[in-house]
């Protein structure tokens, strides 16, 4: 499985691989892709990490596991293939947040690649999920390796922006050095909290604004 990863993540990562936890993680990754219908198809799994080089990395924004509809994940978090019409009520909000942030018009399709391009590492904390049964793989270990990832960047980058949606988010600002990073927290934009605090968060200007100050490029939301 560490071979679908590109060269800078599986040499930042190569003492992970040879721990007892990820023998494990692949093995069971393995079998129930052979067995079932499991998201994102195989050739996206690490998606987010072969769209953004780590020291590329700007904005990290952590999702929670794949969509569970079939066809809706490809391993970008809260990222839709362009085929999918409509997109997720949360990628909804989100774009209802830049326009209201930002004055943009949201886009026809919820693909967020162009994020990644960006430096934008969209990362789920559990990688995949079997269609139709949503939290499915979140015992299989996913969270010790993106747990590891986000201490990774936490240590080794500089100034990114963390953004934070809800609390299974939020668990994960104990790993993120605030010293050498900047959290941005709300609730979840899903439809049952995006009115408590995620509407008027205002995180994709000041994510802009930070970037900025550090001189970095701003993000094209």
């Amino acid at each position: 499985m560490k071979s679908e990863l590109n060269k800078d993540w599986q040499e930042l990562l190569k003492t992970e691989f040879e721990k007892p936890y990820f023998a494990d993680l692949t093995q069971k990754v393995d079998s129930t892709y052979s067995l079932k219908d499991v998201w994102p198809k195989r050739k996206d799994l690490f998606n987010a990490f072969n769209s953004c080089a780590f020291e590329n990395i700007k904005v990290v924004i952590l999702g929670q596991d794949p969509f569970p509809t079939a066809r809706h994940a490809h391993g970008l978090c809260f990222s839709n293939p362009e085929e999918v019409i409509p997109f997720s009520k949360s990628l909804q909000n989100i774009f209802k947040e830049i326009e209201s942030d930002l004055g943009q018009q949201p886009p026809i399709h919820g693909n967020l690649q162009h994020w990644a391009n960006q430096g934008v590492f969209l990362l789920n904390t559990v990688l995949t999920v079997t269609a139709g049964e949503a939290n499915s793989h979140k015992k299989f270990g996913w969270q010790e390796f993106t747990d590891e990832v986000i201490r990774q960047i936490s240590t080794h980058r500089s100034n990114v922006v963390f953004i934070l949606w809800g609390s299974q988010a939020q668990k994960k600002e104990q790993l993120i050095d605030a010293r050498r990073h900047h959290i941005l927290k709300s609730v979840h934009p899903s439809p049952l909290s995006a009115y408590r605090g995620f509407f008027g968060c205002k995180h994709f200007s000041k994510a802009n604004e930070l970037l900025i100050s550090h001189g970095l490029q701003p993000i094209k939301w």
